[in-house]
């Protein structure tokens, strides 16, 4: 049966979809898999909202009871399990029919010997996250390495959502990393996107650190990443004169995040990855009466002001013509700088208006001027 399957930590994979009416959820759909935390089985819950996808990991008996009640306000449920593919309808009464199919050729499974579903598999060696002292010779992930091997992957399932957005039938994808440090997602992103997507890639990692810069153009010289460059400077002064397809921006502090989104707006960039960080522009303008119960203490009105930054950043680049979904980048146990901003340039536009003015009464409201508005 589906629920014992899933309290036997069988699940491959779920999706619940069909919300019953908007009373009921603001959930569009939910989709189910299983991870290793740390050592530990879990389900990884991704609810997708309109504009957003929340992601959160509970234990196999939670998840039992989280799609009993998810079944009542959805349609149907989508489940492969390792011998038996489930079809859940719901009917108006909350009767669930279930359609089981068996499986005959079953893959081997993670949950059987506990490795996640990775787009880079532990177990296979991979050089770049040899020479970075994230895994051994033999292929195994270094323990303490374990949670920066968790964020590449995490990054790149991030990525591999735009593929499509940034592909092209000929010439080569342009793509720039802002303050990308001892870029182990740099050299993350071009081993996935030219090895496993076989895609043509020019990929440029600006820092001002000089010697990190020359370690990480040595390795990409070691490692014969012909298509990866690494440049000392900074990001208000870093000018591309080719058609740039991604723009990634990760842990630029303050307004460093906003000189990258302002270059990305100006190049017309297909898809703009930003996770900000230490955000500090705003804290000394945001000002609201009917808030002084939240703003008077200093810790609140720092986390304050860097959600106000963000929501300020996202709604300017939706004026810009872009769609924008704000996503959780890793979980908050690991840092509280967990938010990615991701925006993919639209043809349309139909949603800059009532972005402009949701913004001018947000800006009005909370007495701001962020940095990013001087790019229009």
């Amino acid at each position: 049966m589906l629920f014992s399957d899933i309290e036997k930590e069988k699940l491959l994979s779920a999706t619940i979809s069909g919300p019953r009416n908007s009373a009921s959820t603001d959930i569009l759909k939910i989709a189910i898999r299983p991870v290793i935390i740390k050592g530990r089985f879990a389900y990884q819950v991704t609810e997708h909202y309109a504009q957003k996808a929340m992601h959160r990991n509970i234990s196999a008996q939670d998840c039992v009871k989280y799609v009993q009640e998810s079944l009542l306000k959805y349609k149907q449920g989508v489940f492969s399990t390792e011998t038996t593919n489930y079809h859940a309808l719901v009917g108006k009464d909350g009767e669930i029919s279930m359609i089981k199919k068996q499986v005959k050729n079953t893959p081997s499974l993670i949950v059987h010997n506990r490795e996640k579903n990775y787009l880079l598999q532990e177990g296979t060696p991979i050089p770049f996250l040899i020479h970075l002292g994230v895994m051994t010779k033999e292929g195994r992930i270094i323990p303490k390495k374990y949670d920066k091997f968790r964020q590449i992957n995490r990054f790149l399932e991030m990525v591999s959502d735009v593929v499509e957005q940034i592909k092209k039938k000929t010439g080569v994808v342009n793509i720039i990393d802002f303050g990308c440090g001892k870029a182990y997602l740099t050299f993350a992103l071009y081993h996935y996107l030219f090895t496993i997507e076989q895609m043509d890639v020019n990929i440029v990692g600006l820092d001002l650190k000089a010697d990190v810069i020359s370690d990480c153009q040595r390795l990409a010289e070691t490692l014969g990443f012909k298509g990866l460059s690494f440049a000392v400077g900074e990001i208000k002064n870093y000018e591309e004169k080719k058609d740039v397809d991604l723009v990634i921006c990760l842990h630029a502090c303050n307004t460093a995040t906003d000189a990258a989104l302002d270059k990305a707006i100006k190049w017309n960039t297909k898809v703009i990855l930003c996770v900000p960080c230490c955000q500090h522009e705003l804290y000394s303008q945001v000002q609201n009466d009917d808030l002084s119960s939240l703003l008077r203490y200093g810790i609140f009105k720092e986390r304050f002001a860097a959600l106000v930054t963000d929501a300020a950043r996202a709604e300017l680049l939706t004026i810009a013509g872009y769609d924008v979904q704000v996503l959780e980048f890793i979980d908050m146990e690991h840092t509280p700088k967990n938010i990615l901003i991701r925006a993919i340039k639209t043809a349309s536009g139909k949603n800059q208006k009532q972005a402009q003015e949701r913004y001018q009464a947000f800006k009005k409201a909370l007495h701001i001027n962020p940095s990013l508005e001087k790019s229009f």
